[in-house]
């Protein structure tokens, strides 16, 4: 194994809300989103939407501005960085578009951690208008996904093409919508996917999860999020040879230490952000309680142990590294 990759969605993974919903709410467009929702295809939409926000006066700052305010759950970003820290290549996967998405990780201190981002194209014309465009043009030809996947991007040729270019690395995919259903069959034996708990994927995914190759691990919120994935990335590092540790957990590794018992877990938001209610009535695909996917069991909890990981490997590591206690 020549090492990880970690592929995050976007809107309702990394953020916790639709960016879309959340720009056209903030900016009070939400009347004349409803009313073209049902007449257009949802990238088309947006770039109207972008369109008629302009005609109106709306500047590209005030959009920007909006986009940093936008909720997100506060053990989100030391995941990401625990997970780089770690060796993992770190890579964005989403039917959003590269404005939202590049403005909102300057922001948040993210724009290094990430390699690759796949999304929607986007800039700002001659006239300070925000265009949107499709990842793939759906008005020359389909891109042939019997899936659920919208007309403008199929996230499961996204990652058909990355496992051709990276085929030895391992894929942990996190994701939520109906888009990241698709990529979830592309996984092989050896991957893992991590669909948040209760939204499109996961219910996907628990009505047949026999075809999906990758173990499946569920998450439901920010805090869950970091341990599950940084729980996941810990036991590929042990199942992998050692020189494959070593090299990620070189003496240059900044490990972000993250609390393990229940009791020093990060609790939960308080409640739903504002205008998430507003995004549920723009969301594209219905959500249902199905279930049939059992909670990750931890590689120590059938040992009866508490979590050393990765002490025993690193007696012989240089002292001051950090170790998972």
């Amino acid at each position: 194994m020549e090492g990880i990759l970690a592929i995050f969605d976007f809107d309702k993974t990394i953020i916790d809300v639709d960016s879309d919903n959340w720009v056209v709410d903030e900016l009070g467009f939400t009347e004349l989103f409803n009313e073209l929702l049902p007449t257009l295809p949802w990238n088309t939409l947006m770039d109207t939407m972008m369109k008629r926000m302009h005609e109106q006066g709306v500047t590209i700052d005030q959009i920007a501005d909006v986009l940093t305010r936008i909720p997100i759950h506060p053990r989100v970003v030391p995941a990401i960085k625990s997970a780089h820290s770690l060796g993992c290549d770190l890579r964005i996967v989403s039917d959003a578009n590269t404005f939202f998405i590049e403005t909102i990780l300057n922001h948040l201190g993210l724009s290094d951690y990430f390699s690759e981002i796949n999304t929607n194209p986007s800039y700002v014309d001659e006239e300070g208008r925000l265009r949107i465009l499709p990842h793939h043009d759906f008005t020359k030809s389909s891109h042939g996904c019997c899936n659920p996947c919208p007309p403008n991007m199929c996230k499961g040729t996204v990652i058909k093409r990355i496992l051709s270019e990276e085929g030895n690395k391992k894929i942990v995919y996190l994701g939520d919508g109906s888009g990241d259903y698709c990529p979830s069959l592309k996984l092989r034996d050896g991957d893992h996917v991590l669909p948040r708990k209760d939204f499109p994927a996961w219910d996907l995914i628990s009505t047949n999860p026999s075809l999906i190759r990758a173990k499946i691990h569920e998450w439901s919120d920010g805090a869950d999020l970091e341990r599950v994935l940084l729980t996941t990335i810990q036991d590929m590092i042990l199942k992998g040879d050692y020189n494959t540790m070593s090299q990620f957990l070189s003496v240059d590794c900044k490990l972000e230490t993250m609390p393990m018992s229940s009791h020093d877990l990060p609790k939960p938001l308080p409640g739903r952000p504002r205008h998430v209610c507003n995004a549920i009535l723009h969301t594209r695909y219905r959500r249902s309680t199905s279930f049939g996917i059992l909670p990750m069991k931890m590689p120590w909890e059938s040992k009866g142990r508490t979590m050393p990981v990765l002490s025993h490997l690193l007696r012989k590591q240089p002292a001051g590294l950090p170790v998972y206690h």
